[in-house]
């Protein structure tokens, strides 16, 4: 379900994805920049989201509660940038080293219950670390719901209509079986997860829910929130501590084409000069510049979960 041109000696694949035409440039040889150093943990002082400052700095919604599962507290967006934009604190701790299954199924479970019953079509997302974009250290997620889907999810959703409507099956089903035959299958736990061929950013996994709308994602939460643990303890594993992750969901009226899928892209660590591996091609022209193959990540996950260290 993609084409790969060779550029030179072989050297960068260009890589295009059939069902939507997003194209990925892969540069293996960029990878000996070295330009991710440690990662160096960022204190807690004057942090809005640590408790006793939650508690008074942040919104409450229209009924004056926040909604709290297990450690997680999720509240409405102070600077909102869609029709509805509410935020998930994951943990009472400010850093943590290593995040629970509970943790993050809780804060799902409450970010995913703060845009059910929405109009239109909703994302739950995730800026770990400054470097990814996240402007408060504090672990959180961030919900959002518009009567229109944004500019990728949009062109999934149009292009798995067509898909449906030309080949008579669904693009998720035969996507699944592809890459599970594949050198980039990862595992398999209620949902499947695989390195994405044609990747929008460094060591990308994408899993597939087997639901289409927000409000369906119920059944999912835990085995979401272990398969996005086992794929950043992977990144940890490679050295890499920052990430983004977006989950997007459909209407209810999609689900004969559509499935919701999640996207996670590592990123470089956090450092002095505030360098992000995301330039002009990146942001301007929407081919992103990755360094690693996506059958390299495949194998090396795999490795891993063999010796239990992933």
């Amino acid at each position: 379900m993609f084409s790969v041109d060779h550029y030179a000696d072989s050297r960068i694949e260009v890589r295009r994805e059939t069902l939507t035409g997003i194209k990925s440039r892969i540069s293996p040889e960029r990878i000996k920049r070295g330009i991710s150093p440690s990662y160096v943990a960022a204190p807690g002082e004057s942090c809005p989201f640590c408790p006793g400052r939650l508690e008074v700095e942040t919104p409450v919604f229209a009924d004056g509660k926040r909604i709290c599962r297990g450690e997680s507290v999720t509240f409405p967006n102070l600077y909102p940038f869609a029709a509805r934009h509410t935020v998930t604190v994951i943990t009472r701790a400010h850093t943590v080293e290593h995040f629970t299954v509970d943790q993050l199924a809780d804060a799902l479970a409450g970010i995913s219950s703060s845009l059910q019953g929405q109009a239109g079509y909703a994302s739950i997302n995730w800026n770990y670390l400054p470097s990814a974009g996240a402007s408060i250290a504090h672990p959180h997620l961030q919900g959002i719901a518009d009567p229109a889907p944004t500019t990728l999810q949009g062109r999934y959703i149009r292009a798995s209509a067509a898909y449906r409507l030309e080949r008579g099956r669904r693009y998720w089903d035969d996507y699944v079986d592809l890459e599970s035959a594949s050198d980039r299958f990862l595992f398999t736990d209620v949902i499947s997860w695989f390195a994405n061929p044609v990747p929008v950013g460094e060591r990308e996994v994408r899993g597939v829910l087997p639901v289409t709308a927000v409000d369906e994602v119920g059944t999912c939460t835990r085995p979401l929130a272990r398969g996005i643990l086992r794929v950043i303890e992977c990144y940890r594993a490679l050295g890499t501590r920052a990430f983004n992750m977006a989950v997007y969901f459909g209407k209810k009226s999609d689900e004969e084409y559509f499935s919701a899928f999640c996207s996670i892209i590592a990123r470089i660590n956090p450092n002095p000069t505030s360098m992000t591996d995301s330039a002009f091609m990146e942001r301007l022209h929407c081919e992103p510049v990755v360094m690693t193959l996506p059958e390299e990540f495949g194998r090396f996950f795999r490795e891993r979960v063999a010796s239990d260290r992933c």
